[in-house]
């Protein structure tokens, strides 16, 4: 199943709303469940396949690593255990109509399947006893403006019980401050015999020279005379890709004005557009005025200005 599109699966596009998931999920759990499908064998797999694609999608972090890594890396990522785990598939079928149990009927059996690693389908068949995981941890990663801006590769060193553990962790772009990646099984041993727990990688973006930062959005200042502000101008703005982009300020152009560059912020982490470069505009007021400069600014006043 990890060469599967789960938005194929479930017929819903890309951008498809979480509404809209849960929707088609509906419709398809309708369809291919085995108390309606009945006589149709095929539809214990379908509703299976429909159902793994749904607790991802309809899970905002697990969709996130789904949407980064393709399916095959998301694989890599989580095991069949992950996928479901927290997801109560119970309150999901009474809500859709199924008695809120995952027994269902053929003939005079009664049927109990599981979703995890070896789940299966017949009659009395049993779920995987899962034992007690390792503790989770977080590694709070430093990042620099321009790592997060195109992605790296970080090689981070980790402490397990007396002994050290070097890891090499692909970086995407767009990991801004807060943002997590998620390693099963490399966090802290389980104390009886279970899977370890996982390692959360947490972005720190370092600050920088030039720009502020808030979330996939940078800001930046550039100053300009008394003169540039009142009769206009055209300035160039610096972006982390090394270019320079020239922004027209119109006449009349007052102190701390804000004005933004379309698409010249950080990427997005699922790799769907970036933020704004927002330029914040400093009118630089002379401190002193020379005598020449001072009769000029006098003849303005008498014009009204």
């Amino acid at each position: 199943m990890a060469d599967n599109d789960y938005y194929k699966i479930l017929g819903v596009d890309r951008n498809a709303s979480e509404d809209e998931i849960k929707k088609s999920y509906r419709k398809l759990a309708m369809k291919y469940h085995p108390d309606h499908a009945k006589g149709d064998k095929s539809s214990e797999e379908k509703f299976k396949k429909i159902s793994e694609a749904y607790a991802v999608l309809s899970d905002k972090e697990k969709r996130q690593q789904y949407d980064t890594f393709g399916s095959a890396g998301f694989r890599q990522r989580y095991t069949q255990e992950d996928i479901f785990k927290g997801f109560d598939f119970s309150d999901i079928l009474r809500e859709f109509g199924f008695g809120g149990t995952n027994r269902f009927t053929r003939g005079q059996d009664s049927y109990r399947f599981s979703f995890g690693d070896n789940a299966g389908f017949g009659p009395h068949a049993r779920q995987q006893q899962v034992r007690q995981k390792g503790s989770d941890l977080v590694y709070e990663l430093p990042l620099t403006l321009q790592e997060v801006s195109t992605g790296t590769n970080k090689t981070i060193s980790l402490q397990h019980q007396g002994r050290s553990e070097k890891l090499t962790v692909k970086i995407p772009k767009g990991m801004v401050a807060g943002k997590k990646l998620r390693l099963p099984g490399k966090g802290e041993p389980s104390p009886f015999g279970g899977p370890s727990g996982d390692l959360y990688i947490q972005a720190k973006v370092l600050g920088h020279p030039l720009y502020d930062i808030d979330g996939h959005d940078l800001y930046i200042q550039q100053e300009i005379k008394l003169s540039e502000a009142l009769l206009g101008t055209s300035i160039s703005v610096p972006t982390l890709s090394q270019k320079e982009l020239s922004l027209k300020i119109p006449p009349g152009t007052k102190h701390k004005t804000k004005m933004r560059l379309s698409n010249h912020g950080l990427p997005h982490m699922n790799g769907k557009g970036q933020g704004d470069l927002y330029v914040y505009i400093q009118v630089k007021m002379p401190k002193k005025l020379n005598e020449k400069q001072k009769k000029l600014v006098e003849q303005l006043a008498h014009t009204g200005l």
